[in-house]
C-alpha cells in the first residue's frame, strides 16, 4: 500500500564538487570524490574502475617503508535523490534497492548505496517583499512557518527577503536556524515596497547555501516570477540554478493588476533543478503547499552509483531513473535528468546539475 511517511534520505557526506549549492533532491544529483582509504576498502571489493578520470582527481596513498607499496584511487560517486509517485500523485514509501534502475548515457548503472531516511536539510526560503505581495504577506509568513514546522526538527534554515534590494532575514552571525521565533523575526524584517530582484536573490541564496555541510540542499521561492531590478540575467540566474547542488520549489502567488508576474520564470527554474512549481488560486493555499514541499523532500530516496562509463574532461552526463514495483501499481520518479562533469580547469562557482525528469 503506497503511504506518505514523514522519511527522506541520507549519505555520509564526502568532499566532492558542490557549485554554488548542493549535489538535490528530489531531486538532487551530486558528483563526489571519495579520497579516504576508508572509502577504498569499502568499494575495492565491489568496483574496479581503470581509467576513470575526475577534474578533481583523488588519490589516497599509503606508503609503506619495507616495498613502497601504494595505494591510489580515482573513484565519483554520483549520488541521485529521487521522489516516487503513485498514479494518484502520492508519495511512495517502502521501496528496496532491487526496485529501481539507473542508467547513465544509456547505461546500466551498479547502484552501490541506496536508503530512505529522514536527515537534517539545508533550506533557504527566498521571499519576494516587493510592492505587488503587502496583501498576501501574512499569508506567506504563515506558509513559510508551516513548513518549517513540518520539517525535520534538525534542519538549517535561512531567509532571503527581496524587493529591489536583497537581504538576509537572520542577524549577523547566525547563518542558520532551526527556532521558529528566529524564523519569523527573519520573514518580518522587511516592509512590502518597491521593485523585483528575483534573480538576484536567487543567486544569493545558493551561495549561502554553500556555507551549509548538509549533503541536502533546497530553496523554497515564493513569488510572482517577475523581475524588473536584478543586476544578473535570467540566463545567469538559471546557469547558476543547474550547477547548484540545490533544489528549487516555487510557489507563484499573483496578482492580476500586476502585469510583471511570470509563472514561466518559476516553472523553469523548478524544472531545471528537479523541483517543482506550484500555481495556488489563493495565497491562503500556501501553507498546505508547503506542508506538501516538506512531506515531499523527506520522502525521497538517495541512489548512488560509480559510473562504468570512462569519463571524459567536462560534458553533460544523461541520468534516467526507473522503478518497478508491481506490488504499487504505475510509478513516476521525479529527480535530475543529469550532471556536468566539470573539466579539468572548472569555472568558479559551477559544480554539477541536470533537468527535471518523469518517468
Amino acid at each position: 500500500m503506497t503511504k506518505r511517511t514523514a522519511s527522506g534520505i541520507y549519505l555520509q557526506r564526502g568532499t566532492g564538487l558542490s557549485g554554488p549549492g548542493h549535489l538535490r533532491t528530489e531531486n538532487r544529483i551530486r558528483l563526489e570524490s571519495r579520497y579516504s582509504l576508508l572509502f577504498v576498502l569499502a568499494f575495492a571489493a565491489s568496483i574496479s574502475l581503470p581509467g576513470v578520470g575526475s577534474s578533481q582527481d583523488s588519490s589516497s596513498s599509503q606508503n609503506r617503508s619495507s616495498d613502497n607499496y601504494t595505494i591510489r584511487v580515482n573513484t565519483n560517486l554520483v549520488i541521485l535523490s529521487a521522489t516516487v509517485l503513485d498514479h494518484h500523485n502520492a508519495l511512495v514509501s517502502g521501496l528496496e534497492k532491487d526496485d529501481f534502475q539507473v542508467y547513465e548515457n544509456h547505461v546500466l548503472q551498479q547502484i552501490k548505496d541506496f536508503s530512505h531516511e529522514d536527515v537534517p536539510v539545508a533550506v533557504g526560503l527566498v521571499i519576494d517583499n516587493s510592492g505587488s505581495m503587502g496583501q498576501k504577506r501574512a499569508d506567506v509568513i504563515a506558509a513559510a512557518l508551516s513548513f518549517a514546522h513540518s520539517s525535520n526538527p534538525r534542519d538549517q534554515m535561512f531567509v532571503v527577503n527581496f524587493n529591489e534590494q536583497v537581504s538576509y532575514g537572520l542577524p549577523p552571525g547566525i547563518p542558520f536556524t532551526d527556532r521558529q521565533d528566529q524564523l519569523q523575526l527573519a520573514l518580518s524584517a522587511i516592509k512590502t515596497i518597491g521593485e523585483t530582484a528575483l534573480y538576484d536573490a536567487i543567486a544569493t541564496a545558493l551561495d549561502h547555501l554553500k556555507q551549509s555541510q548538509c549533503d541536502k540542499k533546497v530553496l523554497i521561492l515564493i513569488s510572482d516570477g517577475g523581475d524588473n531590478a536584478s543586476k544578473r540575467s535570467l540566463a545567469q540566474a538559471i546557469e547558476m540554478a543547474k550547477h547548484s547542488a540545490a533544489i528549487i520549489y516555487a510557489i507563484g502567488i499573483f496578482d492580476e493588476q500586476d502585469g510583471d508576474q511570470n509563472p514561466g520564470v518559476l516553472k523553469r527554474f523548478a524544472k531545471e533543478t528537479g523541483g517543482e512549481a506550484f500555481f495556488p488560486e489563493s495565497s491562503k493555499e500556501t501553507s498546505s503547499i508547503c506542508e506538501g514541499i516538506a512531506r515531499d523532500i523527506r520522502n525521497q530516496y538517495t541512489l548512488a552509483y560509480v559510473p562504468v562509463i570512462s569519463q571524459q574532461d567536462g560534458g553533460y552526463r544523461v541520468v534516467d531513473v526507473r522503478v518497478s514495483a508491481p506490488r504499487h501499481g504505475h510509478l513516476s520518479v521525479r529527480t535530475r535528468a543529469g550532471y556536468f562533469l566539470p573539466s579539468a580547469q572548472p569555472s568558479s562557482g559551477l559544480g554539477t546539475i541536470g533537468h527535471d525528469n518523469h518517468n
